[in-house]
């Protein structure tokens, strides 16, 4: 099942969404029996975490904390999971992709699958008054620590794609590429990759700063998809100052 990613956020009138925090976990997909990354690769969680999630899909985020990202990739990437790790983590659900009807009705039914589960929960959903409301929000959550936030149109359909019904809002220009080749360092990276050849938005650019030692003896794979931060775009729309920030492909 390929989930359903989100657009930035342009300026759109957010009044009468749905606003929640966007975490900073890893997307997971139950599919009635087991845990599915964002690239459909299955997660290795304990049989005592599954314990009273449905028998139909969610979708949603494993999750530790704010700014536990790598912590939280970290336990849920092995294939032989260890319980004391796994108890810090929460299923943070967010939709039921195959149920009719509404977003809110969706949530609706996301709470009652999820009422047994000892370690699920239904993500908050605000309704939004307008955009003052949705900057109080933001500021609010993002002074804790918060990755930003989410804006889902009301009423708006499932769909397994990229949708202009579901919307990014974070602090600064930040973004998702495909990782495609290697530019080979030179001085003290001989030997290392000086910068990530990537993909974004139908543009190729190199994505050097922010690689640590590790990364350059190990980058991510080709295909791999990373997160990447920039300062806006020049006038051929190719990001400025892009630097790595994490990789997103967890497999």
């Amino acid at each position: 099942m390929k989930p359903m990613l989100a657009k930035n956020y342009e300026g759109q009138d957010p009044t009468g969404w749905l606003i929640s925090e966007k975490l900073d976990g890893v997307r997971a997909i139950w599919n009635g029996e087991t845990f599915i990354s964002r690239n459909g690769k299955e997660l290795f969680a304990p049989e005592w975490f599954k314990a009273g999630l449905p028998s139909f899909p969610l979708d949603g985020e494993l999750f530790i904390a704010r700014g536990k990202f790598q912590k939280t990739v970290s336990v849920v990437r092995k294939r032989t999971p260890i319980d004391a790790e796994w108890k810090e983590v929460k299923y943070c659900v967010f939709d039921a992709p195959n149920e009719r009807g509404g977003f809110e009705h969706r949530i609706d039914i996301c709470r009652m699958a999820t009422s047994g589960a000892e370690f699920a929960t239904v993500l908050d959903q605000i309704n939004c008054c307008g955009f003052s409301h949705m900057e109080q929000i933001f500021d609010e959550l993002c002074a804790k620590g918060a990755e930003g936030i989410m804006l889902r149109k009301s009423g708006s359909a499932y769909e397994n794609k990229r949708s202009d019904n579901l919307l990014k809002h974070k602090p600064s220009d930040s973004d998702e590429a495909t990782v495609i080749g290697y530019d080979q360092g030179a001085g003290r990276n001989t030997g290392l990759v000086g910068a990530l050849i990537v993909e974004w938005d139908g543009s190729i650019f190199k994505l050097g700063s922010g690689l640590n030692d590790d990364l350059r003896a190990n980058p991510p794979s080709i295909g791999a998809v990373v997160t990447f931060g920039y300062n806006g775009l020049t006038d051929d729309g190719i990001p400025r100052f892009p630097r790595f920030v994490c990789e997103r492909s967890y497999e």
